[in-house]
Formats: structure tokens, sequence, C-alpha cells
């Protein structure tokens, strides 16, 4: 496996995590009666729950273009250091996302995502080159 499927795996657990801690969430939020239920009515979470959610929803976007930039890699045999090193530091500007949007760390958590989108786009135009 390349370094950037890897990558991309630990981001997909990554994903799993912030699923787990914003259904915990969630569910502290809004009850466990409303959280089962059908949601025929949006359950709108503020606070913790609600920035967690947003960090989630955040990556599952960043990851599909992340998860094409990996996968380009790969099937164009191109996975080299740069690339390689690029994906990690995706991962960890998306590790770093997580309590910096829960926190609010303003301005930081929009520079930590800018981090992880110039990495992926690297990829993606190195793919190209």
């Amino acid at each position: 496996m390349t370094p950037e499927l890897t990558v991309l795996t630990l981001a997909a657990l990554l994903q799993v995590i912030q699923f787990s801690m914003y259904s915990a969430a969630s569910i502290s939020q809004a009850g466990p009666k409303k959280a089962a239920g059908p949601r025929d009515n949006a359950i709108v979470l503020t606070g913790t729950a609600g920035r967690l959610q947003r960090a989630m929803n955040n990556h599952f976007e960043g990851l599909i273009l992340f998860g094409i930039a990996c996968f380009v890699i790969t099937i164009s045999d191109q996975s080299s250091e740069f690339t390689a090193a690029c994906a990690w530091i995706y991962l960890g500007a998306r590790i770093l996302y997580v309590p910096a949007y829960v926190f609010g760390w303003a301005p930081w958590r929009s520079l930590i995502w800018m981090v992880g989108l110039i990495a992926t786009t690297l990829m993606l135009l190195t793919a190209l080159i």
C-alpha cells in the first residue's frame, strides 16, 4: 500500500472517531429518545455538539478531495516522498482541526484548514505534472 493510501485509511478512521465524538455529544444534548427518533424535525445542535458536527461535516468535504488525490497519485504510480509528505500534512491538519473548531481557536482553525487544503491541492497538481 502506498503511503498516501495508508494516510487515507487513517483519515477515514479519524472520521469514525469524529463521528463517535459527535454522536456522544449530540445524544448528551438532545437526549437518547430524540436522537434515536426518526428525525422528521431537524435537531439543531449548539455548543460543543454543534461544533463537533460541523467539524465532522467539514472533514467529509475535505476527505472527498483528499481521497481523489490519493487515488490519482496511487493509480498513476506517482507516489513520491513529496506526495507522501503532503498526505501526512493533510492528516496532521485534519487532526488539529477538530480541537481548533471545538475550542474556537480563531484564526488558527482557518489556517489549519488551509494547510490541509494546500497539501491536497499540491498532491492533485503533482499528479498533473
